[in-house]
């Protein structure tokens, strides 16, 4: 297998749930009071069989007008044609608006060849939610299309790739992993989407859980180290592939 980051940028977000870029070179966290602060990662996998994105990002374009996850599967190697699947850990925008591209100032699927795995029950609350984490406006395209296959609980996408109800980010959350040979690549979306989340023992305000993704946290990252996965780090600021170990009770994450 082959894993590549479509590093998508460095934003701060507030309340307002607005991304906007941020340059640690020239931008001050002090102006931005009351932000976080974030890189975006999805990820491309090349299987035997096939090429698969794990979340979307914002769906930003480029300078040149170039959608960005388009530019950065190119520079991989790949045509963003031969995406034949799309895995959603979740719907917030910054891990699925850029499933559609705009385009002649109509919205279309960014990936029309692909099919796109998306949690029932995530579906059905990002179109209920009334939060600004939801652009719905994207799902809409995605439902018109034919491509959108619901999945429920855990289960098997096929032989290489299978999915987990984690429900601690949101309540339906899900997870990937994805096994050929001797690898085992483990996407956890945003129940583990930094290496530092397994440092530091906590529970978070932003997760519908936050208890229960603290523990899934912990969970992770003792099979992690088990077993080597290769964990993804999708909100990574530094690394966003890496290899899990346990000493003492205390976790470490190496570059694979």
């Amino acid at each position: 297998m082959q894993a590549f980051s479509l590093y998508e940028g460095s934003y701060s977000v507030d309340s307002s749930k607005k991304f906007i870029p941020f340059d640690p070179a020239k931008d001050d966290k002090k102006d931005r009071k009351g932000s976080l602060f974030i890189h975006i990662h999805p990820f491309l996998i090349k299987t035997a069989k096939d090429l698969v994105l794990l979340d979307t990002g914002l769906g930003y374009t480029n300078s040149a007008g170039e959608f960005i996850l388009h530019q950065n599967i190119k520079k991989a190697g790949f045509n963003p044609s031969d995406v034949n699947l799309v895995l959603l850990s979740h719907l917030h925008q910054d891990h699925a608006s850029g499933m559609v591209l705009e385009k002649d100032g109509k919205l279309q699927l960014a990936f029309p060849q692909a099919e796109y795995i998306v949690a029932r029950g995530e579906w059905e609350n990002a179109y209920s939610s009334t939060s600004n984490s939801y652009k719905t406006a994207v799902f809409d395209v995605l439902q018109r299309s034919g491509n959108l296959h619901l999945v429920e609980g855990d289960g098997h996408i096929n032989n290489e790739i299978r999915y987990e109800h984690s429900g601690g980010h949101t309540a339906f959350h899900q997870v990937f992993h994805i096994t050929e040979g001797d690898e085992h690549y483990f996407f956890g979306g945003d129940e583990l989407p930094e290496p530092e989340q397994l440092l530091h023992k906590f529970a978070a305000k932003y997760d519908y859980d936050g208890k229960k993704a603290m523990h899934l946290r912990e969970e992770y990252g003792n099979q992690a180290a088990a077993e080597g996965w290769i964990c993804l780090f999708y909100h990574s600021t530094k690394a966003p592939f890496g290899k899990v170990s346990k000493v003492d009770d205390t976790f470490k994450v190496t570059a694979p």
